[in-house]
C-alpha cells in the first residue's frame, strides 16, 4: 500500500489537534466509556437485504466499484487474503453525482475463496454497527446479484506487519511501536465491553492497519463472534484464526473467549519488541516458533536484553522495556484466567507511553529515526484513511 516511509515523528502525548478540536485520546477515551450496543442478528444474505441500512454506511451497485477501481485494475492492487482481492478505489463525481472526493480500499469477494457470504456479512454487521477512533471505517458495500464489495477507508500506511518487517523499510521508533500497541488494545477493550463482548478471534499485525499519521486501527472483521454471556464461561466455535497467533487453549478444544484475543495481542507486542516474526522457518530450528522461543526471556532481564530489538536499543528506558516485556508474557500465559484483560493491558501502555514520551534519551537525536511523507494523490484534498488489507487464513 504505497511506499509509506512514513511521515510521523515518534509519538509523543503533547502531538494533539487544535484547542477547537478533540485529541485522538480524547475520541478513544470518550469511546470507551460508552457501552456499545450489540449490532442485529443476521441469518442471510435474504435477511440482511430487508434491513433499512446502517447510517452513514453507503450501498454501491457494482457498476459503481467496477468505475472506482477502473474495472478492477491489477496495478491497484493493495493486497490478497482469504477473502479476495483489496483494490485502491477514488470515490468522486465520476462515480457516483456529488459523491465527495474520497479514497478507499475496496475488498472484492472471491467466490471460490477461503470466505462467503457469513464472513462478509459478519464484516458488514460489526463495522457497520460500531464506530471507534481504532477501528476502520466502513464506507459502504455492494451487494448486487452475486458481488459482494466492501468499502473502507484507505490506510495510506497500510498493515503493521510490512511496516515491521518488509525489507527497505525504515526502523520503526520504539515510542510508535507502543502506541501503536495501544491503538489496537484499545480497539480490542472496545470489543470487550461490548454489551455482549466482542471477540475478534484474528489479531494480528497484518490486520492492523496504519492511517498516515501511523494510528492503528483494527480491520478485517470476517472471524469475529459474540462471546459468552451470563453464566457461560465460553463460547464453541470451529477453530479459525492464523496460526502463531491463535491461543493455545482455543486449539486444542475450540473453547473461545475474549482471553484468546489476549493471547493474540501478546504475540504482537512480543514482535514489536523483538522485531520478529510470531512464525520465521529461516531461523534456527528453536527459533521458528517466536512465543515457544522468546516468552520464557521475557523474565529474565539480563537475557531479555539480548533479543529485544537491537536497531531501537537506545530509544527506551530499561524499567519500561521490562515492563512492556512483563506484560506481554502475562499475555501470553498459557492459563488463559492469568492473562490480564484488555482493559489493564490499555492501563499499562498508556503509563509507559506516558513515560517514556517525557524521558529523555541518551544521543536520542541520533537514534530516532523520523519517517518520510507519503506522497498524496494531487487531486486528493487530504490525507484519507483505511484500506481493507486481507490477512490469509491459516
Amino acid at each position: 500500500m504505497g511506499s509509506c516511509l512514513s511521515s510521523i515523528e515518534p509519538y509523543s502525548p503533547n502531538q494533539a489537534g487544535s484547542a477547537s478540536s478533540p485529541t485522538q485520546e480524547q475520541n478513544v477515551a470518550e469511546a470507551a466509556n460508552s457501552v456499545a450496543s450489540l449490532p442485529m442478528t443476521i441469518k442471510d444474505v435474504e435477511d440482511f437485504r430487508q434491513m433499512p441500512g446502517y447510517g452513514d454506511v453507503q450501498t454501491f451497485t457494482y457498476e459503481e466499484l467496477r468505475l472506482a477501481t477502473k474495472n478492477f485494475r491489477p496495478d491497484l492492487i493493495l493486497g490478497e487474503g482469504g477473502f479476495g482481492l483489496v483494490y485502491k478505489g477514488t470515490i468522486d463525481d465520476n462515480v457516483r453525482p456529488g459523491f465527495e472526493y474520497t479514497q478507499a480500499a475496496v475488498k472484492r469477494l472471491n467466490p471460490d475463496g477461503h470466505q462467503g457470504d457469513k464472513e462478509w456479512l459478519a464484516e458488514v454487521n460489526y463495522l457497520g454497527h460500531f464506530s471507534h477512533p481504532n477501528l476502520v471505517k466502513l464506507i459502504g458495500y455492494c451487494c448486487e446479484d452475486e458481488h459482494r464489495l466492501l468499502v473502507y477507508e484507505y490506510m495510506t500506511c497500510g498493515s503493521l506487519e510490512s511496516k515491521l518487517f518488509k525489507k527497505g523499510c525504515t526502523t520503526m521508533p520504539w515510542l510508535t511501536r507502543i502506541k501503536i500497541a495501544l491503538d489496537a488494545a484499545n480497539g480490542l477493550a472496545f470489543l470487550h465491553g461490548a454489551e455482549r463482548p466482542i471477540i475478534y478471534r484474528d489479531f494480528k499485525t497484518s490486520n492492523i492497519l496504519l492511517d498516515s499519521e501511523y494510528n492503528g486501527k483494527l480491520s478485517d472483521f470476517g472471524l469475529a463472534k459474540e462471546g459468552p454471556m451470563g453464566e457461560q464461561t465460553h463460547v464453541s466455535t470451529r477453530v479459525m484464526g492464523t496460526f502463531g497467533y491463535a491461543a493455545p487453549e482455543y486449539i486444542m478444544t475450540g473453547h473461545l473467549t475474549a482471553r484468546s484475543d489476549v493471547y493474540g495481542f501478546g504475540v504482537v507486542l512480543l514482535e514489536l519488541l523483538i522485531g520478529r516474526k510470531a512464525l520465521d522457518r529461516s531461523r534456527p530450528s528453536r527459533e521458528h516458533n517466536l512465543v515457544e522461543w522468546a516468552r520464557p526471556l521475557l523474565v529474565r532481564r539480563k537475557r531479555l536484553f539480548r533479543v529485544l530489538d537491537p536497531r531501537i536499543r537506545s530509544q527506551y528506558s530499561d524499567a519500561n522495556a521490562e515492563r512492556v516485556a512483563r506484560l506481554a508474557s502475562d499475555c501470553l500465559s498459557q492459563n488463559p484466567k492469568a492473562r490480564p484483560a484488555m482493559s489493564e493491558v490499555v492501563a499499562v501502555l498508556r503509563a509507559v507511553l506516558r513515560d517514556e514520551a517525557g524521558l529523555p534519551r541518551p544521543g536520542s537525536e541520533a537514534a530516532v529515526t523520523l519517517y518520510e511523507a507519503p506522497k498524496e494523490d494531487t487531486h486528493s484534498p487530504a490525507a484519507a484513511g483505511t484500506k481493507g488489507e486481507a490477512a490469509e487464513r491459516s
